[in-house]
């Protein structure tokens, strides 16, 4: 039976399960599935570049409020 919970999460839903765990919402099926099918490098990586792109787009609106404000 080829069912979706007993194969490697692709790469979308590595980046959905790592969305879930910033907000802290992940269902028990997904964390199941992500213990136990996933690897753990492809997490980690996912969790830096989606760190790294919070970081990039706070920065960007800062700057954009910054210069409607006229501060700069």
């Amino acid at each position: 039976m080829n069912d979706s919970r007993d194969k490697r999460p692709g790469v979308l839903q590595i980046f959905k399960s790592v969305g879930a765990a910033f907000f802290g919402v992940q269902s028990e099926a997904n964390r199941q599935r992500d213990f136990t099918h996933g690897q753990l490098h492809h997490y980690v990586l996912a969790g830096l570049v989606a760190t790294v792109v919070f970081v990039l787009v706070l920065w960007g609106v800062v700057q954009l409020v910054l210069t409607l404000a006229g501060v700069k």
